[in-house]
């Protein structure tokens, strides 16, 4: 039970991060000042903060016409949630 809590707290502050992350750089586009380069963006994304990184997509509007940045957040969301279930049917 210890290790799925911590594999969920994990996932959820990666994805605050991720969706901070993603905020930033859209109001760096409409500033027109440093942008975050995009393969940090799908990096965060896939690597534990696909919810994150969808609620940024869907809620800022950005990156938005770029399909690899949907797939990516979908890879990212199945297999952080097959992680996690995982997680709670085999871990103690």
């Amino acid at each position: 039970m210890t290790a799925l809590i911590v594999i969920c707290a994990a996932a959820g502050v990666l994805s605050l991060i991720t969706f901070c992350v993603y905020g930033a750089d859209k109001r760096a586009a409409v500033k027109g000042a440093r942008r975050v380069p995009e393969r940090v963006l799908l990096c965060l994304s896939f690597f534990g903060g696909a919810a994150g990184g969808i609620c940024g997509m869907l809620l800022f509007r950005h990156k938005t016409a770029k399909f690899y940045f949907a797939a990516v957040n979908a890879a990212g969301a199945v297999w952080q949630a097959a992680a996690i279930v995982c997680a709670a049917i085999y871990l103690p």
